[in-house]
């Protein structure tokens, strides 16, 4: 018996019972459930994208040769938080009832009240969702928008015309005034934001499980930000840290930090792409994610500590409250978005960006380099400039180097694999310097005794 095969054989069992469970809460009366619960290819779920609808050429938006810090989407930033402490308080007493954010929506929440979703100021009602699912776009303005950003609920006194206070324990984020209630085309919103309509992905079963029935549209008042273990700045806030005069490359991730991370992202200040002087934001997401990722804080953590043990002048570091939808080549449009809002002019898009493996095949279910060619295609029109990743190995005589060139040269690589690295950090076992950070693998070590 071996221990490992019997716990992937448990996941296969599990993922199907939910799977079986979980089809009824996917197709809600009126919805056709699709035979699209059967695992597509790689290449037929990049396929089944949908792509943004061609803008209109007078308002097609051209890049700058050198970029000045970013305009945000739309042109400002939208944020409503307010910070009058007796209009906060009449505001909250006006509300019909309150109701607890889950930690998804409060990433949602917090992203539109301080802007980091600009141009929304709420929730998408129905016209704007089925627009940005079906299009990728806002309805009117024309603009891009990766994905929906909705308000999901089963409660039956959440409908138009209810003004809600939106709460986090005892805190008050966010007061929601509802203008709209709509049963959604699940089915058609996973086929077209993940190229998928299989349980064994993710963010679709985040979708067909984890929301509710229905989704409301409606303004957002923001009254206090959440208070996290991790800070995390407003748009305003991070720019204020940004150089206004140099490019800013923006370097999104949701795992903790390697050699090869680092590499990557220093590197990419010498990319063609990036001008002199350039700087990087390293803006991890420290939200909700896939079930079997490290935790936010725990993330955090070791963020801090490479922070400080490379004190590099070059590299800003901040945090993001983001729900990742592993949604692959959309989800990349999306973060683009977002740090164009925080202030950045580029993008480091790496392999298989946001992607994500079945859970009972493993397989994936985007190509490599699907996002990088989505970001492509829809950065200029964004006002973002995407940086690709470099595809770096370690090898004995050069330190980090292309794979290109490695092998070219007949340079020894030496590998390390993520299974491989868990197993040496459970051991107790040294982990080599040319893979992982001291700090980093300290941090992790002492997280994973705590279990």
């Amino acid at each position: 018996w071996d221990f490992t095969e019997g716990k992937k054989m448990l996941k296969a069992v599990l993922a199907v019972a939910t799977l079986c469970a979980s089809v009824s809460a996917f197709a809600p009366a009126g919805v056709p459930l699709t035979a699209g619960l059967k695992h597509s290819a790689v290449s037929s779920a990049s396929g089944r994208l949908a792509t943004a609808a061609p803008m209109p050429r007078a308002a097609r938006l051209t890049m700058p040769s050198m970029a000045l810090k970013s305009v945000p989407h739309g042109g400002k930033l939208t944020g409503t938080l307010i910070t009058d402490e007796k209009k906060k308080a009449e505001l909250a007493k006006a509300c019909d009832f309150e109701v607890q954010l889950n930690a998804r929506q409060l990433c949602d929440v917090e992203l539109i009240i301080n802007g980091g979703l600009s141009p929304l100021t709420g929730f998408m009602d129905e016209k704007t969702y089925t627009n940005v699912v079906d299009n990728m776009r806002l309805p009117g303005s024309d603009l891009l928008f990766g994905l929906p950003i909705v308000y999901d609920t089963n409660d039956e006194r959440i409908v138009p015309g209810k003004t809600i206070l939106l709460k986090d324990g005892d805190r008050a984020i966010a007061t929601f005034k509802v203008g709209d209630r709509y049963l959604p085309n699940k089915v058609n919103e996973c086929a077209k934001c993940y190229g998928e309509t299989t349980l064994e992905h993710p963010g679709v079963l985040m979708v067909a499980v984890e929301r509710g029935q229905y989704y409301c549209g409606g303004e957002l008042t923001g009254l206090n930000l959440p208070i996290r273990e991790f800070p995390c700045k407003t748009p305003a806030e991070v720019r204020e840290t940004l150089p206004e005069d140099v490019d800013v490359v923006a370097f999104q991730c949701r795992n903790p930090i390697h050699r090869a991370h680092y590499e990557l992202f220093t590197r990419a200040l010498d990319a063609p792409e990036v001008g002199e002087g350039g700087v990087v934001l390293v803006h991890p997401t420290c939200g909700p994610t896939q079930a079997d990722d490290i935790s936010g804080i725990t993330r955090y953590k070791t963020y801090v500590v490479l922070s400080e043990e490379t004190a590099n002048p070059k590299i800003k570091w901040q945090y993001l409250p983001y729900s990742m939808h592993m949604a692959g080549p959309r989800e990349a449009i999306q973060h683009m978005m977002i740090r164009k809002n925080f202030g950045c002019t580029h993008f480091i898009i790496g392999r298989d960006m946001a992607g994500s493996k079945s859970s009972i095949t493993g397989e994936d279910f985007y190509g490599a380099y699907d996002a990088q060619d989505f970001a492509k295609k829809h950065g200029p029109e964004l006002g973002m400039v995407p940086v690709p990743s470099l595809n770096l190995v370690y090898t004995e005589e050069k330190d980090y180097v292309t794979a290109e060139q490695a092998k070219e040269e007949g340079l020894k690589e030496k590998k390390l694999s993520g299974t491989a690295f868990r197993k040496m950090l459970r051991g107790g076992e040294d982990i080599p310097e040319w893979f992982a950070f001291k700090s980093v693998v300290k941090v992790l070590r002492e997280e994973e005794m705590k279990k």
